[in-house]
């Protein structure tokens, strides 16, 4: 048997640019290699994802697509197109140094910040004006990853839980009713929760339920 679209797998992976450097991994000894000099504690543990629905890099996922539902390991090679793009010249652009101040920051060359949403590397800093590039670190670069398949998921709270851990980055209470799917969310997240709605359903086939976690309470403590 092959995977094919809408599969889960459980999956171990490490990627790297062209020159061996390591960016990204769920693997513990992998991880603590992006940054020694940082003494913390490291999680590391497998990655569930279902292909073909946007959870990891396309690429991989296309690949992936057609090769055997077994444990098995591959080496993929991506070209920068396929991974993070190519560099923009018109993404390297000049901020004034209000900016920063205004938000308590400090640039210096090589530090990254998260300016409205989007990461920016500082350049340089010439009187009151700051050259950032606006490019994903690793735009131009050829990357590798190492994808180890772990196994084919098959059990439906599995993939429910994979599901609520990519869409909402927290374990989330539900509870599976036939073809419904109940998710108890606290307030604050209630209208986000039901943006995902058609994804369930597409995904799973599941009818998605919204039920606010202060009701719950409010009800048991009433009762």
């Amino acid at each position: 048997m092959t995977l094919k679209k809408k599969d889960f797998v459980e999956i171990e992976f490490t990627g790297k640019t062209a020159d061996g450097e390591i960016f990204d991994s769920n693997i513990e000894e992998d991880l603590k290699k992006i940054n020694p000099n940082l003494n913390l504690p490291v999680k590391a543990k497998p990655l569930i994802l279902c292909l073909g629905e946007g959870m990891f890099l396309k690429p991989i996922e296309d690949f992936l697509i057609g090769k055997p539902d077994t444990p098995a390991s591959y080496e993929i090679k991506l070209s920068p197109k396929e991974a993070f793009g190519e560099r923009n010249k018109e993404l390297i652009q000049i901020v004034p140094l209000r900016i920063f101040q205004q938000n308590n920051l400090n640039p210096v060359p090589k530090a990254m910040f998260n300016l409205d949403g989007k990461i920016a590397k500082v350049l340089a800093v010439s009187g009151g004006r700051v050259i950032v590039d606006f490019n994903n670190p690793l735009a131009g670069k050829n990357v590798i990853y190492k994808i180890k398949v772990l196994r084919k998921i098959e059990d439906i709270n599995e993939k429910i839980k994979a599901l609520i851990s990519f869409f909402f980055k927290k374990e989330i209470e539900f509870k599976l009713e036939g073809k419904k799917l109940v998710l108890k969310i606290e307030k604050p997240m209630v209208e986000y929760a039901k943006l995902f709605k058609e994804t369930f359903k597409n995904i799973l086939d599941l009818d998605l339920e919204i039920k606010e976690e202060k009701e719950e309470k409010e009800i048991s403590r009433k009762e």
